[in-house]
Parts: structure tokens; sequence; C-alpha cells
């Protein structure tokens, strides 16, 4: 799909109106950067700097105006309007530090995108498509999978039988927002299970709605998805963002670790699309953090056939490339959608091929590391989605 300046520019400039329109929605972009985005006046804290915390809080003139409450074990919440959360952050971390502390003690409640966010891969919004020769296929089961995204559309022509989910799983309203355009990510799910439901018969897929239309959630509100996880092995994330000062996400990094840590189970998280080299993307980047379970997470990066896509992430911390860019799936059916399939481009697409992969791998293999290993050198040998190498 030829990229078009006009169609981008367009995209973009929807996308920067919607995020300045939401009221709780902070950020902070550094010079010639990114933003990072996160919930107004919400502060994540480690428990044992509860007494810093509110001393910070104290200097910051904010203490008399916050609530507290326990996001997870451990884990303190502090909510007030009118608190300046990257500084709040930066002071307890240095105090940490002070005492001899390395870990990440505060942080904002950082909010995630889907990958893409906003109808908009690299090459903007999805376009119609035909229906292709390949199609989703009945959910065996044999390997479980959870798909955290946004909700699943039932007008779809993704079948049923591809997937299960919840009551509450499911969206039915494309256009929340009454603007007359669809919401940023409708059928992002749709699209995701049907790149992994065409590419394996050897995966039962689960979808857990995490992200609204507009492809976007909390760290809160992704801790509390992955906390539905049952006994799943593997976990798609076709989603992430850019962190305070880079630093790991302090209760994504809490929660992933309950879910992972000696457990037989693996996160595939999509690298992101902003052409970055080196910035991590997280989760994706847990890969290459210094975490007891970086072996369990796999960042997947989107390649075109030839090389490693312009606008795909990638780093040290990539553990391989998959197909990216101009992927047919299952989209949702819509005037603007006739067919109900699109093509649509980005790492969130990519991420499901090597899930699928894994899935092919694990239905043979003794653990998901030997799997891990298989799907690795199988890429790297140019077998599972052309692997061309990473910079």
């Amino acid at each position: 799909m030829a990229l078009s300046e006009d169609r981008l520019r367009q995209w973009q400039q929807r996308r920067a109106s919607r995020m300045r329109g939401l009221s709780w929605l902070g950020q902070e972009t550094r010079p010639g950067g990114l933003p990072v985005w996160f919930a107004q006046g919400e502060l994540l804290v480690l428990a044992d700097h509860r007494q810093s915390a509110e001393r910070v809080l104290g200097q910051l003139g904010a203490a008399g105006s916050i609530e507290e409450s326990q996001l997870a074990p451990g884990l303190i919440r502090y909510r007030g309007s009118g608190l300046d959360v990257p500084v709040a952050a930066r002071r307890l971390r240095q105090l940490a530090q002070d005492d001899g502390d390395d870990r990440v003690a505060a942080s904002p409640n950082h909010v995630f995108l889907s990958a893409p966010f906003e109808h908009g891969g690299p090459f903007g919004p999805p376009v119609p498509a035909l229906r292709p020769r390949t199609l989703p296929a009945r959910s065996a089961g044999q390997v479980s999978v959870a798909v955290l995204d946004t909700g699943v559309w039932r007008n779809s022509p993704l079948p049923a039988r591809a997937y299960t989910a919840a009551d509450g799983d499911y969206e039915s309203d494309t256009d929340v927002d009454n603007d007359g355009v669809l919401d940023g990510d409708v059928g992002h799910a749709n699209f995701i299970i049907g790149v992994l439901a065409a590419q394996t018969q050897k995966a039962g897929i689960r979808a857990i709605r995490v992200l609204d239309t507009f492809g976007a959630c909390t760290e809160a509100d992704l801790i509390v998805a992955l906390g539905r996880l049952g006994d799943e092995k593997l976990i798609n994330l076709s989603l992430g963002g850019f962190t305070l000062d880079d630093q790991p996400p302090l209760a994504l990094s809490q929660a992933l670790g309950q879910v992972l840590a000696g457990r037989e189970r693996l996160v595939v998280a999509a690298a992101g699309n902003d052409g970055q080299r080196g910035r991590p993307f997280w989760p994706a980047a847990f890969a290459g953090a210094d975490v007891p379970w970086a072996r369990q997470v796999v960042a997947v990066a989107a390649h075109d056939g030839t090389g490693i896509c312009q606008w795909s992430n990638s780093g040290e911390w990539v553990s391989l490339a998959a197909p990216g860019a101009d992927i047919t799936s299952t989209f949702v059916r819509h005037e603007q959608f006739p067919t109900g399939w699109a093509l649509w481009s980005g790492t969130s697409f990519a991420t499901p091929h090597v899930v699928a992969a894994l899935a092919e791998e694990l239905s043979q293999a003794a653990t998901v590391q030997a799997a891990l290993a298989a799907v690795m050198a199988k890429a790297r040998a140019n077998i599972v989605g052309q692997y061309p190498g990473l910079p």
C-alpha cells in the first residue's frame, strides 16, 4: 500500500486532536522526542516508600487533596487533581536511590496505545480489502492463547468458532464519540485474531478486552486484564508506549512478574510503530530488561519481506521481526468496509504471526522456551516470516 502523505497527515491530525480532547490524559514530551502519556493526577508508588511519598506530596502542596488506594499488593495509587506527576515521580525515585534502593520506586499511571493506534498504522487508516484465500480456522484449543486488546465486534467475517470471549469482551459501537468516523481502533482485535487463526489451527484463542475503541488503556487497566488470565501459554500484547525517563513501567513490571515468573508462559509484544532505533517501547522492551523473566517476553518488530520497516521500532531489546506491512485480515462489516476485510500495517499485526508460529511449535515442544528457540532458529533461517535480520 503506497504511503499517502496527505492521508497520513489527516490521520495524525485527527489522532492529535483526539488526544488533546481527553481531559484525564497528561503528557510529557522531551525535546525532539515522542510523548509519554499518563493519567493526569495519578502516581504509583511502591508501598515501601509510603513515608517518602507523603513527604513529597506535602512539599508539592498536594497532600491534603490526595486519595490513596492499593492498586496491587505492595503498590499504592495516589490520586489528586493538580498533582505534577512527573515531578513527584522523579523526586521519589531520587530519594529511593539516595537510600540505596535501585528499584523504580514511583511512576505515573502510564497510558498504553495499540500499535497501530487511532486507525493508524504507519500508512494511516486501514483500507477495504477482498476476502483472501487463507481464512481463519476453528479454535482447536490445543495451545491456549490470550489476546488482550480492544473488544471484539461480532459483526465481522471473523467466525465465532475462531475464538472465545466473555460478554464484557465484545464491542458493538463503532462511533462512540458520534463524529461520523469510525473510532480509532475499531476492529483491532478482530484483525489480530484473524491473522493468528489464519496462520495456525493449534491455538485456542481467548479475547480479553482492555483497550477502548480508540486503542488506549492505562497501566492500571492492563494489570487488571492480566489478572483475568487463566492457564494461557501465550499472551498477545499488540500495544505499548514510552515511559517517564524510559524506565520500566512500575505497575506493569510487577504484574508481568506475577503472571510470568515460574510459569510455562510467554508474552509476545509489539515493538511499536514510531521508527525509533533503541528507545525502549514497553512492555516489549522487557525482553531486554534486567528482570528474571526477561526471556519470557518476545519483542516483535515488523518487516516488509526485504527488511525492517522504516516505521517499526527496533533496538537491542527486539527479539525478531515478522510480516507487518500490508497485512489482510478480518475487520468489521461496515458501509466503509463492505466485505468486512481490511488491509492494515503495523507491529500489531506482526505480533500474531509470531504467536501463531509459537503455537505450532508448542504443540510439539516440551516447554515454551524450546518452542521459542525453534521459532527464533527458523526466523533466522528465513523460514518463519521471511526474517530479514535486525539492525
